[in-house]
């Protein structure tokens, strides 16, 4: 009798890839990307913290946060962080512009740090809130899957922050990377080993640029899949992905 470990996928394409150099931030959208054992480069290098306390941004867990995945946030053609409050301009981060500026939007003293203690500037650093394998990826398939079970509501990219989409035939009832935990994954020369599936909070629902306030997307997500979508990765033999790149799950 056969099972979901039993069926291959056809090899699916690269459609989206993205990288989040500020947790909590908009992401940014690259046509390439080199990954190695970290992650991707230039992904979470930085967070977002209330300036009094060094608490780490939670949109998941307080409204104060909500306002953040509306800044944006990229690596500069100099290598920089840079960001943008809506209506404002790029600023370089960490900064006291940029500190002004996210303060002034957000309704608080607010301050963008580095994660890594060599990046920092006066030993002031931020704490990331939780540890999980460095790459995130979901599938066209399962962003389809939820817009059947929720129609009416708009399950975008841009809600999950995945830093990999994979362009994958549908199929009604299956979430197919979740099957795929303990499997590896080749995408070009990168190979990434399916560690764990993702358990969505509830950063998923809020509103976000163009995007509603929507808790039936993560109450979908309880009631069919576990929580999840998408699936956590860990690097397995480092490389460099483009868009078009195809995937493909490596024979047990």
């Amino acid at each position: 009798m056969s099972g979901p470990d039993d069926r291959e996928e056809g090899p699916g394409l690269v459609s989206g890839l993205w990288r989040y150099p500020a947790s909590s931030l908009a992401g940014q959208s690259v046509d390439e990307m080199a990954v190695d054992a970290a992650g991707a480069e230039g992904d979470r290098l930085f967070g977002l913290v209330d300036a009094s306390t060094g608490e780490i941004a939670s949109p998941d867990a307080d409204r104060k946060w909500h306002g953040a995945p509306l800044i944006a946030a990229r690596i500069g053609e100099g290598g920089g962080l840079e960001v943008m409050v809506p209506g404002g301009n790029w600023l370089p981060a960490p900064g006291e512009a940029a500190d002004r500026a996210a303060s002034a939007f957000l309704g608080f003293a607010a301050s963008i740090r580095p994660y890594r203690q060599d990046r920092a500037r006066e030993g002031i650093v931020a704490a990331p809130r939780y540890i999980k394998d460095p790459i995130h990826l979901l599938t066209t398939a399962s962003l389809a899957e939820v817009r059947r079970l929720h129609p009416t509501g708009d399950p975008d990219t841009r809600r999950f922050r995945p830093n990999i989409l994979v362009d994958l035939q549908p199929a009604a009832g299956r979430f197919p990377e979740t099957e795929w935990v303990g499997r590896r994954i080749a995408i070009g020369a990168l190979e990434l080993t399916v560690t764990e599936a993702c358990r969505r909070c509830g950063f998923t629902i809020i509103a976000q640029d163009g995007l509603a306030n929507d808790p039936d997307i993560l109450r979908t997500l309880v009631k069919h899949n576990a929580h999840n979508l998408g699936v956590y990765c860990a690097v397995t033999r480092p490389g460099r992905i483009r868009l078009g790149d195809a995937m493909r799950l490596i024979p047990q």
